[in-house]
């Protein structure tokens, strides 16, 4: 416990990293002025955060490649929690901006509530979640190392882990009372069909692209190709804080990878508490 009380801070009852989300970025984002026209991209952590930083920036400038090869996707596309986000000048950014967040619904400040800005959900199968975190957590100086694997995953379907249980952060925002601003999108189906995905985003935003421009944001943000752009794949981050010698921050980018992780008891015991957690939900997963 007192390593966690050093590491993480309570946050409206979750875990945080206290490195990265001081209090006064808190206050920052509580304070947020949002526009709009502002796009959130909202995740549980793991979930495919770093693949629509690209794939957003992409659509919004009709495919102009300089929008992914200017700036580190932190800055790009800035989580409004993170330490670093009252030191960009967003109030000076033109429309329309894209955010990213990590919080569940219910932990939003008031000014997104009132303006009601267009927010992405992405929705990743939980196991992979689970198995991405794992090697995520033992490559970080900032997180309460993961211990073994079914230490890690007990916390993980706790929701002692940070940002919370998954099964909560999902519920949130499925149950966010403003659907018609909301876009959920499983990262299952960006796997399956790329093209399709980008289409369906770019009509979300009101962006109406041309099939060749949606080809080349496509291929531009396959896995293999988002890897070699050294804007995204955070070979910029110092090791101490992320020691990728241990294992790639973009690591695998597919689905499925739980079955290479998981034990068959854990597997059996995952999926007794997925039942029983997600037993009121309504939504067809593409994972299912």
């Amino acid at each position: 416990v007192t390593q966690y009380l050093t590491i993480y801070l309570l946050y409206k009852g979750v875990y945080l990293p206290s490195h990265l989300h001081p209090p006064q970025s808190l206050k920052y984002y509580e304070d947020f002025a949002f526009r709009p026209d502002d796009i959130i991209i909202a995740t549980y952590p793991k979930s495919g955060t770093t693949w629509m930083q690209e794939i957003v920036p992409l659509i919004v400038s009709g495919g102009d490649p300089a929008s992914v090869e200017t700036l580190p996707n932190w800055n790009r596309v800035p989580w409004l929690e993170v330490y670093n986000a009252r030191n960009l000048n967003l109030e000076e950014r033109p429309s329309p901006r894209v955010f990213a967040t990590h919080f569940h619904y219910n932990m939003m400040p008031p000014g997104f509530f009132e303006v009601k800005p267009r927010v992405i959900y992405v929705m990743r199968n939980p196991k992979d979640v689970f198995t991405s975190s794992f090697h995520y957590y033992g490559i970080t100086s900032f997180l309460v190392k993961p211990g073994s694997q079914s230490e890690f995953l007990h916390k993980f379907l706790d929701g002692k882990v940070m940002f919370g249980s998954w099964f909560d952060h999902v519920k949130s925002w499925l149950n966010a009372e403003d659907k018609q601003h909301i876009m959920y999108i499983c990262y299952e189906e960006m796997i399956m069909d790329l093209k399709d995905s980008v289409a369906r985003i770019a009509q979300f935003l009101e962006k109406p692209l041309d099939a060749e421009v949606v080809e080349k944001i496509a291929d531009r943000c396959l896995f293999k190709n988002m890897k070699q752009n050294n804007m995204s794949n955070y070979s910029m981050v110092s090791c101490e804080f992320i020691d990728q010698t241990k294992s790639e921050f973009l690591r695998k980018g597919i689905a499925g990878d739980w079955k290479n992780q998981l034990t068959v008891a854990e597997v059996e015991h995952f999926d007794a508490v997925y039942k029983d957690k997600m037993k009121d939900v309504k939504y067809k997963f593409a994972w299912d």
